[in-house]
């Protein structure tokens, strides 16, 4: 089926099930090679590959990409997505991100329309034009969704495949491993992996998902939730910019 397709489609959907042509910053790779010699890991690339070879167009094409842009050492901020967008030309591995050109999803202009309420205009990278936020992730935000991969049209297609395994295991490492870090959790997807994170040591930001659906509602509105502020604040007080960025 994927030799049917012209280099345009490939590039954004998945070609390859094997976990190596999926690079992550080195100081990452031990919690990814543990997970794919596991048995949950081993279990996910023959889902993955079985999926492929049956003609699934599945995205993004890098599943890893986050862990590629932001090495743990350079973590500050952490925002938990759910699933990659699940529309062609729309995923690109970080969550909430998309490639440059492509219209920005509801969710991702209430962000930055949050972004601007609560901190006005700022030099770049925040926010960044258009919908890409790879400037994020190269400057410290950890833009993580907590499973990995979708099938087109089909929202959380993959979820309890396997890929929570993994992503809990990361939060779990900044949460352990890092100092400081704030983590932007919205909407009650994100807020069940606040029991991963050590609140002693770091600031847990919550707030409705920023969808159209629930960004002005109660119990906690993402508009006027005024996160960024938080964060900058809690950074300014706690530490000087860390190594990476």
């Amino acid at each position: 089926m994927l030799d049917t397709l012209d280099d345009g489609q490939r590039a954004d959907q998945l070609t390859s099930a094997d976990p190596a042509s999926w690079p992550v910053a080195p100081g990452w790779q031990p919690q990814v090679d543990q997970f794919f010699q596991s048995p949950v890991g081993r279990q996910l690339c023959a889902f993955l590959r079985e999926r492929l070879d049956a003609g699934a167009v599945i995205f993004p094409p890098q599943p890893l990409r986050a862990l590629q842009l932001t090495p743990p050492e350079s973590v500050r901020v952490v925002i938990l997505g759910q699933d990659p967008y699940h529309r062609r030309g729309q995923a690109e591995g970080l969550a909430f991100s998309v490639p440059p050109g492509v219209a920005l999803p509801p969710s991702l202009r209430n962000i930055f329309k949050e972004l601007l309420r609560d901190l006005g205009n700022l030099p770049p990278p925040f926010p960044n034009p258009g919908g890409c936020l790879v400037q994020w992730a190269r400057h410290g935000v950890l833009l993580l969704n907590t499973c990995l991969t979708v099938e087109e049209g089909q929202a959380a297609s993959h979820a309890g495949r396997g890929w929570e395994r993994l992503t809990d295991a990361i939060i779990t490492e900044v949460s352990q491993s890092s100092a400081h870090v704030v983590f932007m959790l919205w909407g009650n997807h994100a807020q069940t992996k606040r029991a991963l994170i050590d609140a002693r040591g770091h600031l847990v930001l919550c707030a409705n998902h920023p969808s159209p659906l629930s960004a002005l509602r109660p119990p906690v509105p993402f508009i006027g939730c005024s996160h960024f502020s938080s964060a900058r604040a809690w950074r300014d007080e706690h530490m000087a910019p860390k190594q990476g960025g």
